[in-house]
């Protein structure tokens, strides 16, 4: 017998992204793969879509994370102005997530 997938419903995510939103990916000057602080800021790299960002960055190195930031308007209160590395692979996450919810 075949099982079903199970429904997503709206109430699983209730807070909804737009990741077609306008975004800027930045990268930090670094120096041995750390971050340089001392009077620089990040530049640029991509203007595009919240997704399109998300996408470039997922596939950089997961130890150089920390050396990108995306830069977008605040979608509270899951997406603020200026997502760290760090944010960015749960927001990857729900970006999947709110596909499937589609999909279904």
């Amino acid at each position: 017998m075949e099982r079903e997938a199970p429904a997503l419903s709206n109430s699983a995510f209730p807070d909804r992204i737009d990741f077609q939103a306008p975004a800027a990916l930045r990268k930090w000057p670094s120096l041995q793969n750390q971050r340089r602080l001392d009077g620089f800021s990040p530049y640029l790299l991509l203007e595009s879509t919240l997704e399109e960002c998300l996408r470039v960055l997922m596939n950089k190195p997961v130890g150089t994370l920390r050396l990108y930031e995306i830069h977008t308007a605040p979608q509270p209160p899951l997406v603020e102005g200026v997502l760290s590395g760090e944010h960015v692979a749960e927001l990857a996450r729900l970006r999947e997530l709110a596909r499937l919810r589609d999909f279904l």
